[in-house]
This record gives structure tokens, sequence and C-alpha cells, in this order.
């Protein structure tokens, strides 16, 4: 027998307003069909004025639990990925704790940007197989709208702002590649890679900062990055590409997720798309995907899914999980 951290609910949270990509041809030198080409996203959510990363991430734990079918007093950890927490401090996770009623146990925020969640992911399973928690809260939340620089036309029209979440809980597998629950995790960054994808501006700069991208560079990196390391996930499951009924990748281009797909040998009617509808929500992408296939009926009891993310650091990883 041995201890896995198994997917028990899921659930996901969009803020009302919706921005096509119409909205920014009255700003910017762009067009709907000139997004969509190079992207293919349709429209995005904005959070109001008034709403927080918290906020967002709290419906978004409520919804999960409610598929659960638990209450915050059944949850013993909450870990929070985001790169926009409502305040410098405290972390956005104990404010969502405090919203929950939960009283007892521990929260903390994760931050490596887009790759957030599967870091998040691997934190959570971690601390399940050491005893330390049996059921861990894990939220991917941002308002990625509040560090958009809005004349830049290259980055502004690809982020969104959402909330997804998912309860793991400790049960007993065989430990076969069989069992339900995260598998295999795969987790890596390199520092030297800042420049393609920062804020430039945080706390000890005393600036807010503007998100800034070199996107060609990222392009290049994504691809074979996220390639590799979901087969070094599956690898470390006794898995191969084969094996895999659906890839839900982090939601950042559709030509990323089409090359990830092209190299990894499957088609994409075994992808979980969003990108449409989403535009890129950081580390809420993944966790809002898998909430929506669940809800679309894609994804199922026993499917094995490989999720994998980039994003700024440069920072990478992928999960290797069974439904």
């Amino acid at each position: 027998m041995a201890g896995r951290s198994v997917v028990v609910g899921v659930g996901h949270y969009l803020p009302e307003r919706i921005v096509p990509n119409s909205e920014f041809e009255k700003t910017l030198d762009t067009s709907d069909e000139w997004i969509r080409t190079r992207s293919g996203i349709e429209r995005r959510h904005f959070a109001a004025d008034d709403e927080t990363t918290s906020d967002l991430a709290t419906k978004a734990a409520e919804a999960a639990l409610v598929d659960a079918g638990l209450t915050a007093d059944d949850i013993d950890a909450i870990i929070l990925a985001t790169s926009t927490a409502d305040l410098t401090f405290p972390s956005a996770a104990t404010m969502v704790q405090a919203r929950l009623g939960m009283t007892k146990g521990f929260a903390f925020d994760v931050q490596a940007v887009c790759a957030g969640f599967v870091f998040a992911l691997g934190n959570a399973n971690a601390l399940i197989l050491s005893g330390q928690a049996k059921r861990v809260l894990v939220i991917g939340a941002e308002t990625f709208s509040r560090i958009m620089d809005w004349t830049d036309r290259s980055t502004c029209v690809l982020f969104g702002d959402g909330a997804g979440a998912l309860v793991l809980e400790k049960q007993e597998g065989r430990g076969t590649s069989d069992d339900r629950g995260i598998l295999a995790t795969d987790l890596n960054s390199d520092g030297r890679y800042k420049d393609l994808l920062y804020v430039d501006g945080g706390v000890s700069t005393q600036s807010t900062g503007h998100l800034r991208m070199q996107g060609n560079q990222v392009f290049r990196h994504a691809v074979e990055k996220l390639t590799k390391t979901a087969e070094i996930a599956l690898e470390r499951a006794g898995l191969t590409c084969d094996d895999v009924d659906w890839i839900v990748p982090h939601q950042a281009n559709i030509r990323i997720i089409q090359g990830t797909a092209k190299k990894m040998g499957l088609p994409m009617e075994n992808v979980v798309v969003t990108v449409q509808d989403h535009g890129n929500t950081s580390a809420a992408s993944i966790p809002l995907a898998l909430s929506v296939g669940k809800q679309r009926g894609q994804i199922k009891p026993g499917d094995l899914i490989v999720t994998e993310a980039i994003g700024g650091g440069l920072a990478w990883g992928a999960v290797a999980l069974r439904w």
C-alpha cells in the first residue's frame, strides 16, 4: 500500500466582466483577428475594481469544497499559487482561510508565476505524503489586469483574471501507476532567464510595475521545456505519452499548446483547451481548465492527466495524476 494525494473536488470562479478582443481595438493598434491568430484568445475576464485575488480565490475554493462534499473544517492546509496577492503581507491564502471560517491548520502562498499551480501541487503532495496534512486545498488565483501596461499591445491583450481550486485528500493506493491521485511531479527553474518575463517593480524597488515579456523567446523555451517536463513526470510514474487521456496545459497561447501536444505525439482531441475564453490567467489557468474540463464532461474518474506549465523565472514543471 502507498499513500496518494487524490483529487476529491474541483471548482472555479471567473469575474463577471467579459472583455472581448474588440474592446482593445478602441485604444490600441490591434484587431480581433490579430489577437486570435497569434494567441487563440477571443475573450477574457477582468476583476471588478473592488474585487481582489483573495475574493476570486475564496469563491473558487468554496466551489471546490461543495464539489468534494466537504467543509472548511475538513481542510488541514491551504496553498494558494499567485503572483498578484492583495497585500505585500499577509498571504492571500490566510485571507481565504479566514473567509472560509477555517480556524485550524495553516495557509501560505506560492509564487512561481504561471507555473505556480504545478509548484503548489508538488508542495501539497509532499505535505500529504509526509503526513503533515490529510486534506489540502490547492488554489490558483490571479488579477493580472492590475499589472498590465495598457499601451503595450503585445502583452496586455493576452492576460485575464480568474481562479481555480481543487481538494487533495490522502488515500491509500497500491503504489502502481493505476492508482488514483498524483503519480509523479517534476519541478524546475532557471533564474538566468529572468529578463524574458518579469514585472518591472516590486516591494523592495518601491513600485508596482508592469509585466514585461519577450514573447518570441518565451515561446522558444516553452514548447521544448514543457514537452520534456511532461515526459519526465510520466517516466517517473512508469508511464509514457501513449498512456495519457488528457493534457491539461497552462493556457498561455494556442500555438504553444498545439506545439507541445504535437511533440508529445498526442492529437488536440486529447487536450483540454480554455485559452479562447479566459486568456492567460497565469497560476489560475490549470485549475480553471481542470474544473471546466470536468464540467464539460471531458475529464472522468480514472483518466490519466498530465498538466504542465512555464512562467517567469523561468520556472516550469509538470504533474502526472490519475483523476
